[in-house]
């Protein structure tokens, strides 16, 4: 016994000195060598993508593993999406003694300025009580050669989702904070930091979705308020839409789907969160305001089993979310997840997601807000869900399907 106690003892100092280096900006890398690639990495796991001015697409995804072992890679397209390379950036920011600086949170956003943004989390271990919500910008995404700026560090916590432009031109990101049940740093084999770790209580009052809000287009940010959402919490993973009325309308994933809640004061205090009307499974949804008004959102719809990752169906309100029509079915194969995407100028609203991750793929699909009126893919350009990113099994799948 006494032997274990010294032991914990030695983990905990060495976390403390450790835990710092996730306090140093990392480095997007370009040109990853080999060994991420998907198809030797073998794992894909949907990160975001968006689109830049000039209609060249990035896509980004975790490789690694959904844990300490996370990296993130990112692919271009410029061909409206159909194809994308290799992997041009890696973001790895490697090791501190046995422990991984894990980044298994973020996601990709064009601002209104035409600047790609990367914004990612960065952890000692898969989270260490504090993480770290960081942005770094690619002011050239169209160029033959596109080189990323330093990140800087926002605040404690992560961003899965893109930030919100509100209609006097700020922008709204939520950058939640895990609770301490979800800490977990592997040091070896035999020992886990969870959550009795000594480690940041000071941060507990603010273990929540937070509201930060940038006005000079992403320089600074600052605190507003935050949402908790006490019903079954698990990765919050919010999303925000301004409603016509100014108001403020935050979902958030839970154990059991959705919860909802809404904002009257620019973010800085919100209602209770409670159910959402419609059921998903626990998993990422995307929730985005169009060029038109209205809502989209794609979640899950298992109509034997909601709690299922199965069904993934786009969703078009006319109301600010009051009411939904029948919506899009995108794919109904089990094992699909992490939707994200945007809406390009020409109206045509691109989603991407991960199929199975480990030994998986990462799939695409185009539409209009009138195929989710129909229910059908009826537009000319519409395109029905297709891969653009295969792992090694996945590729050996699709070589060996073709030769047959």
């Amino acid at each position: 016994m006494g032997n274990r106690t010294f032991r914990t003892e030695l983990y905990e100092r060495f976390l403390r000195e450790a835990v710092d280096h996730a306090l140093i900006p990392p480095e997007i890398r370009p040109n990853p060598s080999l060994r991420y690639y998907p198809e030797i990495d073998d794992y894909t796991m949907s990160c975001g993508m968006d689109r830049t001015p000039g209609g060249r697409i990035w896509l980004a995804w975790f490789g690694g593993g959904d844990d300490d072992r996370a990296v993130i890679l990112l692919a271009k397209s410029d061909d409206d999406g159909r194809t994308f390379g290799a992997p041009e950036f890696v973001l790895d920011a490697g090791y501190v003694g046995p422990a991984h600086l894990c980044t298994v949170v973020g996601n990709l956003w064009s601002d209104p300025d035409g600047k790609l943004h990367l914004f990612f989390t960065l952890s000692l271990g898969h989270f260490d009580g504090r993480a770290g919500c960081w942005d770094a910008v690619c002011e050239n995404p169209d160029s033959d050669t596109p080189s990323w700026s330093t990140p800087r560090r926002i605040w404690h916590g992560c961003a899965l989702n893109k930030p919100t432009v509100l209609a006097d031109g700020r922008w709204l990101l939520p950058i939640n904070l895990w609770k301490r049940e979800q800490v977990g740093i592997e040091i070896t084999s035999g020992y886990w930091l969870n959550e009795k770790s000594t480690l940041f209580p000071e941060l507990d009052p603010w273990r929540r979705s937070n509201i930060f809000i940038s006005r000079d287009r992403g320089k600074s940010w600052e605190m507003r308020g935050g949402a908790l959402n006490r019903l079954g919490r698990t990765f919050d993973e919010p999303m925000v839409v301004e409603r016509k009325d100014g108001s403020l309308w935050m979902l958030q994933r839970n154990e059991y789907g959705i919860t909802e809640c809404e904002s009257h004061d620019g973010g800085d205090t919100w209602s209770v969160p409670k159910p959402f009307a419609l059921p998903n499974a626990s998993a990422r949804f995307f929730l985005r305001k169009l060029a038109s008004g209205r809502v989209l959102l794609v979640k899950h719809s298992n109509p034997a089993d909601p709690a299922v990752r199965s069904h993934l169906e786009a969703y078009l309100s006319d109301d600010d979310g009051v009411t939904w029509n029948d919506g899009l079915m995108l794919d109904q194969r089990s094992g699909i997840s992490y939707p994200d995407g945007f809406q390009a100028p020409d109206g045509r609203i691109f989603i991407q997601y991960d199929r199975d991750r480990e030994h998986g793929e990462i799939l695409m699909t185009v539409f209009r807000e009138e195929d989710v009126d129909a229910g059908q893919f009826l537009s000319e350009d519409s395109r029905r869900p297709y891969p653009v990113i295969l792992s090694a099994t996945k590729r050996a799948a699709a070589e060996w399907s073709r030769a047959q």
